[in-house]
């Protein structure tokens, strides 16, 4: 059993399964900032609006007055 993280390269390219603490803070301040990046040019959606009434039929709900 590997109880070591497992880390994939991108483009084919290999990463070691323990790379040196440097190069994994670097490739960790990159990949933050990526997303950083991300985030700050996401748009703003509207938010949707109230739905249509729907009228459901419920099983078992119909009952009749028998007289």
């Amino acid at each position: 059993m590997n109880n070591e993280q497992l880390e994939l390269g991108i483009h084919g390219g290999k990463v070691p399964l323990n790379p040196a603490p440097r190069n994994r803070q670097v490739r960790a301040n990159w990949w933050f900032t990526q997303m950083r990046n991300i985030v700050g040019r996401a748009m703003d959606w509207e938010t949707a609006g109230q739905p249509r009434p729907e009228q459901i039929w419920i099983p078992g709900a119909h009952r009749e007055v028998e007289v």
